[in-house]
């Protein structure tokens, strides 16, 4: 059984067939699903489904691509949406360079607000790190009582040890099927098993070669567990249940 630790079924690739594919998921063996919100609409999205389907959680907060929008009111939202007990985690959050360098600033802001509130709240932290690893990192390191979890891993052997040291996790998901993720896989061989977690970010990053271009689900974490068995010389069922009970201790899922 798996637990998709970071998906987003609210997108509008799954509009056509949502409920249709999210019924039928427990049948292929995922037992649980974090849905992770990226700004107000989604958040809220994703607590609809989690209230809809009994092995759904929600993780809340507003994506760096949507720091613009970010306003007095967000964090009020946040506190209120976290009284929800299907509400389990604050993200995802962070920091995104791969596009526009003008509003550093403002993701930074917004960032530093929301682990606040994560601290306020005493939720983890989903944390979404592109091209930003060095501001990331010292964001971070100003707030040593967060507990968090970095999704779709790709910092250094280095920063892994420094994040891994602080008791938080590393998420690993289609990104190790492509090229140049020799990286990820030899951190997958030695790192500590009880600080992975398994995630697809669907619709999104669905593993190569096989499902390259095509929509991500839940149902595909099979071959993520099977190439995290590969290089660690164990069976993909061994992993699914390591990251199984990792993702619950994680979330505080019971």
């Amino acid at each position: 059984m798996f637990f998709d630790t970071h998906a987003h079924y609210d997108d509008e690739w799954f509009d056509a067939d949502r409920e249709e594919l999210l019924a039928a998921l427990p049948g292929a063996g995922v037992e649980l699903v974090v849905n992770a919100g990226c700004d107000e609409p989604s958040s809220r999205a994703s607590i609809e489904l989690a209230h809809k389907y009994d092995y759904f959680y929600a993780a809340v907060g507003w994506h760096p691509h949507g720091a613009k929008e970010w306003t007095a009111e967000s964090a009020d939202m946040i506190r209120q949406w976290a009284k929800d007990p299907k509400v389990v985690a604050i993200g995802e959050i962070g920091l995104d360079y791969h596009y526009d360098l003008d509003w550093k600033d403002t993701q930074h802001e917004v960032f530093e607000e929301q682990l606040e509130l994560a601290e306020e709240l005493d939720l983890p932290v989903i944390i979404h790190d592109r091209e930003a690893h060095g501001d990331c990192m010292d964001i971070l390191r100003r707030h040593p009582n967060v507990r968090g979890e970095f999704h779709c891993y790709s910092g250094s052997a280095e920063m892994a040890k420094e994040i891994l040291s602080w008791g938080w996790y590393l998420g690993f998901n289609g990104a190790i099927t492509m090229p140049g993720a020799r990286r990820a896989l030899e951190l997958l061989e030695t790192m500590p098993t009880d600080r992975m977690l398994l995630e697809t970010d669907c619709p999104y990053l669905a593993p190569m070669p096989r499902e390259h271009g095509k929509r991500n689900d839940s149902r595909r974490l099979d071959q993520v567990a099977a190439l995290i068995a590969q290089v660690r010389h164990t069976t993909p069922e061994l992993v699914a249940k390591v990251c199984m009970e990792n993702g619950k201790r994680f979330f505080g899922i019971e």
